[in-house]
């Protein structure tokens, strides 16, 4: 099972001297994956909880392929109705190529009304702008002699019953965000049946998790998955697998911006998961 880190691209802590730390931190520490967010226009509902400076991923992760070599790059999610489908194509089937095929595209449909807004981006039919971005994707990457081998995996968000047929239809991987671990494993099961319903194979799992180490045990029913103690937390880890994850990102942003101007606590809580990970490997 791989493991990834969520790395913030975004407070008032965030420039490219912490971005480039963060990334040999999580490459450092032997991490899989290393992902960032997705924000285009930071209007105020989107400040209150990611204020600028807001990197751009694409634009980010461009840079941060030059200066890792292993780790694998994604977005966690790209929001699909801020770009257009055909650019979108362009942009990760190059990115993909240029950091030698370390790219995933995780996708999902958004939230901040003002943001849509700014963007002359319908609200309303986000739903429906993710399924054409999508079909578009697979459609245009099909055509090998305009956008190459791109072999780029597909991560979709959402937990709605049309998020799941969306994983169905469009994705390699469903990637829930911030769940407990009863509440994965329920979806699990309905992605199960809207698999059977769509006569499609089931995709694969990949969920991003809080991480949050504390130094007593949550109460399990107050908690969700990566939050407690560093044994409750390699315990998720353990459940996770079992349930078929191939891949967890785990997100240490908290929710107070001012975390970026102190990532310490953060790398301190990652080396923490990867001195414990050879056992979670073995056992």
């Amino acid at each position: 099972m791989e493991l990834g880190v969520n790395v913030p691209n975004f407070g008032p802590g965030t420039n490219p001297a912490r971005l480039r730390d963060w990334a040999r931190v999580v490459e450092g520490l032997g991490y899989d994956l290393l992902m960032v967010s997705d924000h285009v226009v930071i209007t105020p509902d989107v400040a209150e909880q990611y204020p600028a400076p807001f990197y751009e991923p694409f634009t980010t992760l461009s840079w941060l392929a030059g200066i890792t070599e292993r780790v694998r790059l994604g977005t966690t999610v790209l929001i699909a109705p801020y770009r257009h489908p055909l650019l979108v194509a362009r942009m990760a089937a190059n990115l993909d190529a240029l950091s030698g095929g370390r790219l995933v595209l995780g996708v999902g449909v958004g939230w901040a009304r003002q943001e849509f807004e700014a963007l002359g981006a319908e609200h309303a039919r986000r739903g429906r702008d993710t399924d054409e971005l999508l079909a578009e994707l697979r459609r245009v990457w099909a055509d090998k002699a305009d956008y190459g081998d791109a072999a780029v995996p597909i991560w979709v968000g959402g937990s709605s019953t049309a998020g799941l047929r969306r994983t169905v239809r469009y994705g390699d991987a469903w990637h829930p965000l911030r769940q407990t671990i009863e509440q994965l494993r329920s979806g699990l099961d309905r992605l199960r049946t809207v698999a059977a319903e769509e006569d499609r194979p089931l995709p694969g799992f990949a969920p991003r998790i809080l991480l949050r180490l504390t130094d007593e045990p949550l109460p399990d029913d107050d908690r969700v998955a990566g939050e407690g103690s560093i044994d409750q937390v390699m315990r998720d880890l353990a459940v996770l697998r079992e349930l078929g994850a191939q891949s967890v990102v785990l997100d240490p942003f908290v929710g107070d911006p001012d975390e970026t101007e102190r990532p310490e606590t953060a790398w301190q809580a990652l080396a923490t998961i990867a001195a414990r990970r050879t056992g979670l490997e073995t056992t």
